[in-house]
């Protein structure tokens, strides 16, 4: 008697464990987009606070933060578009090199599949039949998944990836910003604190929960570390307004 294996039920997927190949490709690219939201909004607060500790003109802060706007988010487009150029070089360089050792080993590359999954606890009859099967698929994308844990169709552009890091620096700088320019003059500080401390609190809360981690204790974290640039800038920015230099 024979089984139709198109028959053969699939399991289920448990809720909340999605086995997609790109899911943690875009878990890595909503957990940057909040580091890079964070990003911007230390660092331009820091700024735009400094300046206000020298200064108590809103053009001379004004002209500060979108400088620190611009550059940060310049910046932060450049770092990744270097670096997700660098990795995706290196990815398909790595492509290549296995399309070519397929197309000229390929009993070589198929007794190394098996292997990879001997290796991982499967007895050699087992290992060998998983190969064969998942060579008959799709060689390349077999290989490149065991050996390298890479996919083709998870390859990312760097044009994409430094504009998703600039402008989420941005949406993230916008805010402190706003806070210190739409404030009256006596308020204008404090006011800021508050509220880049609770635009911290949440990033950090978010950033902890795409990742699977304590949300308090990545809160307390990300606005202790703010709060301490914030109080540095602000108190150099006092000292240079008291001494007479700006």
């Amino acid at each position: 008697m024979t089984t139709d294996a198109t028959a053969i039920p699939v399991p289920d997927q448990h809720p909340g464990e999605p086995h997609q190949g790109s899911f943690a490709q875009r878990l890595n690219w909503l957990r940057a987009g909040v580091l890079g939201a964070n990003d911007g909004i230390v660092s331009v607060a820091a700024t735009v606070v400094g300046v206000a500790g020298a200064t108590t003109s809103p053009q001379v802060i004004l002209i500060a933060g979108v400088a620190a706007l611009v550059g940060g988010a310049i910046s932060m487009a450049l770092g990744e578009y270097v670096s997700v150029s660098s990795q995706s070089d290196s990815e398909k360089a790595l492509i290549a090199k296995e399309t070519r050792e397929l197309a000229e080993e390929p009993e070589a590359e198929l007794a190394e599949l098996a292997g990879i999954y001997q290796s991982k606890g499967l007895s050699p009859e087992t290992a060998h039949r998983v190969a064969v099967e998942l060579t008959e698929h799709d060689a390349l994308a077999a290989h490149l998944s065991a050996e390298l844990n890479i996919s083709e169709s998870d390859l990312v552009s760097p044009w994409h990836a430094a504009f998703a890091s600039a402008l989420a620096f941005t949406v993230g700088a916008i805010l402190p910003l706003l806070a210190i320019l739409l404030t009256p003059e006596p308020w204008r500080v404090v006011v800021t604190f508050v509220v880049v401390l609770v635009a911290l609190a949440i990033t950090g809360t978010l950033a902890a929960a795409i990742g699977g981690s304590s949300r308090r204790r990545a809160a307390v974290r990300v606005v202790v570390g703010g709060a301490l640039a914030l109080a540095a800038t602000y108190g150099i920015g006092l000292l240079l307004g008291a001494s007479g230099l700006v």
